[in-house]
């Protein structure tokens, strides 16, 4: 199941283990984008990257990082380089997103304590500073996820598309609820 709420990714809502799963990139780089507001709140998921070694630091890693309170830290390589290649391509990667997301929710699976189930948060991955289409990314994201594992989606500074935001969260009028296939 995927929620989209407005919010901080490092403010994860609900109850249970929670896991904030990010991009990261393949060089060992970290200081732009959305590992500023992760290094803001903890200083262990960028000191263990960078304690990745360059030869592990491939695409379609993952670093699970616990940051107390039942939250951990997903460090995601599914980024290549920091900036578009020769020919143009940003630097995300969507295979290694979709590897890299299969592997949260095998680690989400080892968490779940019978009575809860630990709930994968994310920003708009891979959207912004990488270059990627979120309306290529959810359709990703969408065959990563099972439908038994919550993932909600944190739109921070509403840089969804309003229409497009609105066609997947719904929304009312003076009219009533305006069925989706009538919102496109």
């Amino acid at each position: 199941m995927i929620k989209y709420i407005n919010g901080d990714a490092t403010k994860p809502i609900g109850d249970g283990i929670k896991i904030i799963a990010h991009v990261c990139n393949d060089i060992g780089a970290w200081g732009a984008g959305f590992v500023l507001a992760i290094s803001a709140k903890w200083s262990t998921p960028e000191d263990s990257y960078r304690r990745i070694p360059a030869k592990k630091r491939k695409l379609g890693y993952v670093q699970h990082v616990p940051v107390g309170d039942n939250t951990y830290v997903a460090n995601m390589i599914a980024q290549n380089n920091v900036r578009p290649n020769e020919f143009g391509v940003p630097p995300v990667r969507y295979e290694a997103i979709e590897v890299c997301m299969k592997k949260v929710v095998q680690f989400a699976r080892t968490l779940d304590n019978g009575t809860t189930k630990a709930s994968i948060h994310i920003p708009l991955i891979g959207c912004g500073l990488a270059g990627g289409k979120w309306s290529i990314m959810e359709k990703v994201i969408e065959e990563a996820i099972p439908d038994d594992i919550t993932l909600v989606v944190y739109d921070f500074d509403n840089s969804l598309d309003r229409k497009y935001f609105k066609s997947k969260v719904g929304f009312s009028t003076a009219h009533g609820v305006i069925p989706k296939d009538e919102r496109e």
